[in-house]
């Protein structure tokens, strides 16, 4: 319960942030995102700390509960499978992203984000 607590503050912090900048800084933050598909060292780099982070919260956080901490491990999964697509599939996963970017407005992404990162900051530090 303590990793789940400590995991969900961090993800918080990240999320909210985030998603702030996307309301705030919509143009730079799409600009920015485009930019680092274009980037093959970024991309290795990312591949690289999403396999960590994927792989330290499967390794240590690998909870199937009907809980809201089943939500940190479904994260983990997620990133442990993009960090292994960006290796195998960089196009693909660019490509994907470019769409997503491109069909779903900044706005709209940030305040998904942010709403995200206060539901994990509110089981992180409030529960």
């Amino acid at each position: 319960m303590e990793t789940s607590i400590l995991v969900a503050k961090i993800i918080s912090l990240i999320y909210v942030c985030m998603g702030l900048g996307f309301l705030f800084n919509p143009t730079y933050f799409k600009k920015s995102l485009n930019g680092m598909l274009d980037n093959s060292g970024f991309m290795i780099f990312g591949g690289i700390m999403s396999l960590m982070v994927g792989f330290l919260l499967v390794n240590y956080h690998n909870v199937w509960v009907m809980d809201w901490m089943v939500v940190i491990t479904i994260i983990g999964w997620i990133a442990l499978i993009k960090g292994v697509t960006i290796f195998l599939m960089p196009k693909f996963l660019i490509t994907f992203a470019r769409n997503m970017y491109k069909n779903l407005p900044m706005r709209v992404f940030g305040t998904c984000t942010m709403f995200f990162g206060l539901i994990m900051g509110y089981f992180g530090f409030f529960t």
